[in-house]
């Protein structure tokens, strides 16, 4: 799985069903990742979040930036997809 696929499908999110087939891709995407050798600046691959810890802390920052996607263009069309968009940003947001 690359992460572009994992991306594009959060714009497909639209009801439970899609939402937990993009949250299996997202998975996928980082476990094409585990093991593999941390940068320089600590990303392993497009992951800068390797741990749950950040990751959450990521999300929730994402979340209180954005006002749950609010402020960014475009903005999610339905709670699904702000929730994917929720998971995304807990990849690499910083």
């Amino acid at each position: 799985m690359a992460s572009n696929d994992a991306s594009a499908m959060i714009e497909q999110v639209t009801d439970r069903e899609s939402f937990l087939q993009f949250v299996h891709a997202l998975a996928a995407d980082r476990e094409a990742f585990e093991g593999t050798a941390t940068s320089v600046d600590g990303f392993q691959g497009p992951w800068a979040n390797t741990s749950i810890a950040s990751f959450l802390e990521a999300a929730a920052a994402w979340a209180e930036d954005s006002a749950f996607g609010a402020r960014i263009d475009p903005q999610p069309l339905n709670e699904w997809q702000a929730f994917a968009m929720f998971l995304w940003a807990g990849r690499s947001y910083e």
